[in-house]
């Protein structure tokens, strides 16, 4: 329905369903534990009769409901149509530019920035960005020295959708890590992360105790 996530982003944009405005209603359902929607109906209309009380405002809660419509429809008819109105062609086209270049390119950094100071604190030792030219002769991202040698490490973001293509990942990636371990010494390990409810995860945990063996 194209007005409802019209109706959706400006009610969320200007806040009129957060609870300074509506009350708490998350909780006072929970607290009403309704049957029907009437019940709920019934036990809103209470609470939120009392809750304009307290903040001195003299509404019926029918008339308060339709005075937050009414609010809402000049946000939008007003102030999100005007705005509408100032978009131009290149605003887009730079808008979708930047959300695949720009945006995209720092959410990987800032993945490969989370899963490397991870790996700092588990395996206990300081990990090393690689010099430039070892991403493309190794595809190393970072490595650790040790006594004798050099590990490297890659850490490489998938989707859920790719997850059953790690193998292939390995296979792919397999001559330039061997590249690097006659060259350099030591092992090549990928570490394959994802992200879940905005956390990001070490797909193949198993692949710490594999470096840790190493230190």
């Amino acid at each position: 329905m194209a007005k409802e996530w019209i109706l959706n982003i400006a009610t969320n944009r200007w806040g009129l369903n957060k609870k300074n405005n509506v009350g708490p209603v998350a909780l006072w359902i929970r607290e009403c534990h309704p049957k029907s929607i009437s019940d709920w109906e019934n036990y809103y209309f209470q609470k939120l009769r009392d809750f304009l009380e307290e903040k001195g405002m003299r509404f019926a809660p029918d008339e308060y409901i339709k005075h937050l419509g009414q609010k809402l429809y000049i946000k939008i008819s007003e102030t999100l149509s005007a705005e509408i109105n100032e978009v131009t062609e290149a605003d887009c086209v730079d808008y979708i530019r930047n959300l695949l270049i720009n945006r995209t390119y720092e959410g990987y950094q800032n993945e490969v920035k989370t899963i490397y100071g991870y790996l700092e604190n588990v395996l206990g030792v300081k990990i090393h960005p690689a010099p430039d030219k070892w991403d493309r002769l190794y595809n190393v991202d970072f490595y650790i020295k040790t006594s004798d040698k050099l590990i490297g490490l890659q850490i490489k973001p998938l989707t859920y959708e790719q997850l059953p293509e790690v193998h292939k990942w390995r296979e792919w990636l397999e001559r330039t890590h061997d590249k690097f371990k006659k060259e350099q010494g030591g092992d090549v390990f990928i570490i394959f992360t994802t992200a879940k409810d905005k956390k990001k995860l070490i797909h193949n945990i198993d692949v710490l105790d594999k470096i840790k063996r190493l230190l």
